[in-house]
């Protein structure tokens, strides 16, 4: 047997917390806790995670904020967060801040468990796929999770991106040449049909194309495949 996948659960609700402990400890995983926003964010970046739950409402800071620390700081595990309300969690601004998915308070055993599941498997494939991807004279640093502009081997511009913008364009290199409809984009990249609408996706695909092609309007890799959604073309 390998080595038993650690998930960081960081609740201020002991009853929360204790239910979440149990049941992630009876289905196989190691479990640490934190119970504020400041302790959950130095366990994150201390300790060995393979996942996280991260509480929205937190003392301390908030989750959001945990969030962003953790990306800016290079924590690339998968994120989750825990909300009371479903209206409370701004899914753009959450994702855009690094969370992976979201559950809404009160879940059942069997959802989270599954949500918990799928994201692990997620962020495993990313691991596997961990490959730079040169294009059009830029290239996409995996492990840096940064996008470089080239003059040859020297690099002349690291290119910013949010982590929505870097996810989809690693998905589009890795994906080169295909059609890809929307709803394959958006279920693979987010693995959530709840992400956002399919203009959101749009509107993350317009940026990247701002940032990447000599003229936006008339793109040379994010393509557009008429009724079906785009294809990528290095």
């Amino acid at each position: 047997m390998g080595e038993k996948q650690r998930i960081l659960i960081v609740e201020d609700e002991e009853p929360i917390m204790m239910g979440l402990r149990e049941n992630l400890e009876v289905a196989g995983y190691e479990v640490l806790s934190a119970t504020t926003g400041t302790d959950g964010l130095a366990a994150g970046l201390k300790e060995h995670v393979d996942l996280m739950l991260l509480d929205l409402m937190l003392p301390g800071m908030s989750g959001y904020e945990v969030c962003r620390e953790l990306r800016d700081n290079g924590k690339q595990m998968p994120i989750i967060m825990l909300t009371a309300r479903q209206e409370d969690f701004d899914k753009l601004h959450g994702f855009e801040m690094g969370a992976d998915d979201y559950v809404t308070k009160p879940f059942s055993v069997e959802e989270l468990l599954a949500r918990v599941h799928a994201n692990l498997l997620r962020g495993e494939r990313r691991k596997d796929q961990n490959v730079n991807h040169a294009f059009g004279g830029f290239i996409l640093d995996m492990e840096a999770r940064l996008l470089k502009r080239m003059d040859g081997d020297t690099v002349v511009e690291d290119i910013t991106l949010t982590k929505t913008e870097f996810d989809l364009l690693a998905y589009f290199c890795s994906n080169e040449g295909k059609a890809l409809s929307r709803d394959q984009v958006m279920n693979d990249v987010w693995g959530m049909e709840y992400y956002g609408t399919q203009r959101s996706l749009d509107s993350f695909v317009a940026s990247l194309r701002h940032k990447i092609e000599v003229d936006s309007s008339k793109p040379l890799h994010i393509l557009t495949v008429h009724g079906v959604g785009y294809k990528f073309a290095s």
